[in-house]
């Protein structure tokens, strides 16, 4: 049996096309209902520029002070140049030339010798190895005997030749103390007196007794003469 109507003239058959359509418009609207917004027109500042209305700066008035110029420089003084006449003969230093030729003879100069200076080196009587020596203390074995020996012959001979009462006749009493420091030199003599005292007189006396002292074999340090500093002690009572 055929159908009664044509199928393009069926309404329903695109209605699903037709909803999915109109439901887009709607959505489409709704959307845009709800984004819109409106402004108050008389809220909105569109920042207009005058430009009739200009920015008027005032400029000061300055006066220039004008400077009068400087003086001009006083006019230099002419040069005076004075002429010398030339009447003064002056003698060319003639320079001879110091290169020798092949036939000139040289001359041979000697070896030069040059003396040593022996420094005088001082070793103090308590370290030299090898002492003074006094006249008598010869035969004595060893340093420190010797020592003894020389310390022994000077205190002798100062006791016998020092005049012990001059402290006397000086009005000085009691117990009186001198000291006198001297050397003995390389060659055995002694040098370089001083001495100290509680009178003037007593450090002449005591200076001129040592001077007295003989010469005596010069001390030794490695084998070679030395100058030897000798210090001594003079005391003496003063009988009241």
């Amino acid at each position: 049996m055929e159908p009664k109507k044509s199928i393009k003239a069926d309404v329903g058959r695109n209605s699903s096309i037709y909803f999915a359509v109109g439901l887009a418009l709607m959505l489409a609207v709704t959307y845009l209902t709800i984004n819109y917004k409106t402004y108050d027109k008389s809220n909105i500042d569109i920042g207009q520029l005058n430009l009739d209305e200009e920015l008027e700066e005032e400029i000061p008035i300055t006066e220039q002070i004008q400077t009068p110029p400087p003086p001009p420089p006083p006019p230099a003084a002419p040069e005076v140049i004075e002429i010398v006449e030339d009447e003064e003969e002056v003698e060319e230093t003639v320079i001879e030339s110091t290169e020798t030729d092949q036939e000139e003879e040289i001359v041979k100069v000697e070896e030069i010798q040059v003396e040593e200076v022996e420094e005088d080196i001082e070793v103090p009587f308590a370290v030299i190895e090898n002492v003074p020596v006094f006249p008598g203390c010869e035969n004595e074995s060893g340093n420190n005997a010797k020592k003894a020996c020389m310390s022994e012959k000077i205190a002798e001979f100062v006791n016998k030749k020092f005049n012990t009462d001059l402290a006397g006749d000086l009005g000085l009493s009691g117990r009186q103390r001198i000291n006198v420091i001297f050397k003995i030199d390389k060659n055995g003599n002694v040098t370089g007196v001083r001495s100290r005292a509680p009178h003037p007189a007593l450090e002449k006396e005591a200076a001129r007794v040592i001077n007295l002292l003989p010469k005596m074999k010069p001390g030794k340090q490695r084998g070679k003469a030395v100058i030897v500093p000798y210090s001594l002690p003079i005391v003496f009572q003063v009988q009241d």
